[in-house]
């Protein structure tokens, strides 16, 4: 062989030495994670569950890789994506916020992790066999959003105790959400003497179109049930029931900085957080079988005062003092 030809295949051997040396490293874990609404007003949250995974000693990029699945609503894709999610076995599959993200990953899958945020009592759903003790592939918390919604329609009605036409609005598409809603509000409005109008929605223009027929019914105020879709869509919201100076409440903070009235429920940055520390646990090799549900015990209820002020809405000193939160 020749000089110039041996030197050129010696540094030809040592430019892909690296290559040959980075491709044999092994891949990053892969979580997914799958949220009902949109990313773009998801940032505090966001934020939470790194800092969960963090704390468990997951810094994405660096030793995990996390996708995002954001569904806007469109619960009718969680069958097909979470077909694909089990047939790449990814590592954990994380569904903060979402009772039918965490219903189709149950139904698709009863060996890949699962760590789920859900409204309601995860044992009624079929998540686990008890919340000590999960014996399955699933884990996560209960953050009580649809199991609080009578104490939230009280608070509206201590709220405004001269009204008694209360509008509903359900996405009929988070089923277990919905039903749960009507079902519980129609248990307590006779006692308080409300009158309730239920609206179905689930996508923007539905939206609109539930308004327009609270408006024609002539309803007073505005309970918006939980779902992960309708949280994604705050300004939607604050924006028609200030058209409609309609007093509407939620049960995320976010939806009142956005302009709604009120809201009433448990910390969801909190959840998320959460969520991401039973992530990195499992991927530290923590069966989810042994990791109790978690249950929210810290309860917000925020005012929005600007927003009383333009629909004319007098707050009771005695409801102002109970507030955690008044947004001038």
């Amino acid at each position: 062989m020749r000089r110039r030809e041996f030197i050129s295949l010696l540094g030809a051997t040592a430019a892909a030495c690296p290559l040959t040396a980075r491709a044999q490293q092994p891949a990053l874990p892969v979580v997914a994670f799958i949220n009902s609404g949109t990313a773009d007003v998801q940032a505090t949250r966001l934020a939470a569950f790194r800092k969960g995974m963090s704390e468990a000693g997951y810094v994405e990029s660096q030793n995990v890789t996390v996708e995002y699945h954001w569904m806007n609503g469109h619960y009718e894709g969680l069958p097909a994506l979470l077909d694909d999610l089990v047939r790449r076995r990814v590592a954990v599959i994380a569904t903060p916020g979402s009772n039918p993200a965490a219903l189709a990953a149950k139904a698709a899958t009863a060996t890949i992790p699962i760590v789920f945020g859900v409204a309601e009592d995860p044992v009624a759903l079929g998540l686990v066999a008890s919340l000590a003790h999960p014996g399955g592939n699933a884990t996560g918390v209960n953050f009580f959003a649809a199991e609080i919604d009578a104490k939230r329609l009280g608070l509206m009605h201590e709220l405004l105790p001269k009204v008694t036409r209360f509008a509903v609005l359900v996405n009929p598409t988070n089923a277990t959400s919905a039903e749960t809603t009507t079902k519980a509000l129609k248990e307590a409005a006779p006692s308080i003497g409300l009158e309730l109008l239920f609206g179905n929605a689930s996508t923007p223009a539905e939206i609109d179109t539930a308004f327009a027929a609270f408006a024609r019914e002539r309803a007073s105020a505005l309970f918006i049930a939980p779902d992960g879709f309708f949280g994604s869509r705050g300004a939607q919201f604050a924006a028609l029931a200030a058209r409609d100076r309609l007093p509407a409440s939620y049960v995320s903070r976010e939806t009142v900085e956005a302009g709604l009235l009120m809201s009433y429920g448990t910390s969801f940055d909190d959840m998320f957080r959460q969520i991401g520390v039973y992530t990195g646990s499992i991927l530290k090799g923590t069966k989810p079988a042994d990791l109790p549900v978690l249950q929210s015990t810290k309860f917000e209820f925020i005012l929005n005062l600007k927003t009383a002020r333009s629909l004319g809405v007098e707050i009771p000193p005695t409801l102002l003092a109970r507030a955690d939160e008044v947004i001038e």
